[in-house]
């Protein structure tokens, strides 16, 4: 499957962001891939004095009982009001909906956000929940895929890795 790179995807997703942010837009990105993406976004839309946070959702997470707590919990930094600002919420890919669910009462947890708009690198369908994207890299809803991740390597370089289904 031939797919465009991270970094084109960014920059669609860029061009979506640009025109809709306001002064007072914080973004967050969620961990460990939105914050990835929420990085290359800020640096390609030269950002740098947006306030931005991270998530960690992993004590939100409505499975938490069956899963269990992952080996890679990240502490969430929220380093501005919540209360009433309107938040960029990011990630890389949007399966279920469950991680945004969990994000969103999470983010009740430090306020009442004015809005809370939601950017993915990656959609591929499959909604378990009632949430959709506002800005959208790439819709790769195909029944023939079972997983989407975003990767980084060691000199930061991000790379989608879509595993097909096996018959």
């Amino acid at each position: 499957m031939n797919l465009p790179t991270p970094d084109q995807l960014i920059a669609q997703l860029s061009l979506k962001i640009a025109p809709t942010l306001t002064p007072d837009t914080a973004w967050i990105g969620m961990h460990t891939g939105g914050v990835w993406v929420m990085e290359a976004l800020v640096a390609h839309l030269q950002c740098a004095d947006t306030p931005i946070g991270t998530l960690d959702t992993s004590f939100y997470r409505d499975d938490f009982a069956r899963r269990g707590l992952s080996e890679d919990v990240k502490p969430s930094r929220i380093p501005f009001e919540v209360e009433g600002r309107h938040i960029l919420l990011i990630d890389d890919v949007l399966h279920t909906g469950r991680s945004v669910r969990a994000a969103i009462n999470l983010l009740f947890d430090y306020g009442r956000p004015a809005s809370i708009r939601l950017a993915v690198l990656v959609d591929r369908g499959g909604r378990e929940l009632p949430i959709q994207p506002d800005y959208v890299g790439l819709c790769l809803d195909r029944p023939e895929i079972s997983h989407v991740d975003l990767a980084r390597d060691e000199t930061g370089l991000l790379s989608l890795i879509v595993s097909q289904r096996t018959v």
